[in-house]
């Protein structure tokens, strides 16, 4: 494979058994945005091949050094040698692909069986359920004042706002208490609003 500059574009040139054949680097599997960067380094190699001094500016040692570089992208990328021919000064230079090794995975370590952390998040538990039964034991009152119907609507909406939360929250290590707490506090707010009105 052979990486040239036509036309201000970046070609990969190869042999195949129809002979030789340019394709677009953009038409191959290439990674990290390897195409559009071989395109910008053609598009800046043929501006300075048209306006520097080609054997010896500045300009063009970049575009030498940056044509390498993409070469050596390029053919680790394709796991294959590429042929680089420099739009500055026409040499041609073979860069090799490199090596792949084969990675081996560490083995994961062993990990340790987490504690249940049962009076930390059963304290949690109960002083959400305590907030949760006063707040929604408040507002049925409060509303049940104006008209049953209002209180019942309010509690309807309360329990269906929370509820997909609440259903997320409970596999989550911390926010589980949580949401046991909430539970907890809508069954007890719930028994004790039915006590009251018995």
């Amino acid at each position: 494979m052979e990486l040239r500059v036509r036309d201000g574009r970046a070609v990969l040139a190869g042999r195949d058994d129809a002979g030789e054949r340019e394709v677009d680097p953009h038409t191959l599997p290439l990674g990290a945005g390897l195409a559009d960067a071989l395109h910008e380094w053609a598009k800046v190699a043929e501006a300075v091949v048209r306006t520097d001094p080609p054997a010896n500016g500045a300009a063009g040692a970049l575009v030498t050094r940056r044509g390498r570089q993409l070469a050596s992208r390029l053919a680790a990328d394709m796991g294959t040698p590429v042929a680089y021919t420099d739009p500055v000064t026409g040499e041609q230079f073979v860069v090799e692909a490199p090596d792949r090794e084969p990675v081996e995975e560490p083995e994961p370590a062993p990990r340790e069986e987490e504690k249940t952390p049962w009076g930390t998040g059963l304290t949690v538990s109960v002083f959400t359920a305590a907030v949760v039964t006063f707040m929604v034991v408040t507002l049925s009152l409060g509303l049940g004042e104006t008209s049953s119907w209002l209180a019942l609507l309010a509690n309807v909406l309360v329990v269906g706002g929370i509820a997909p939360s609440v259903w997320l929250a409970r596999k989550v290590l911390v926010w589980r208490w949580v949401a046991y707490g909430v539970v907890a506090g809508v069954l007890l707010a719930w028994f004790a609003l039915i006590t009251t009105l018995l």
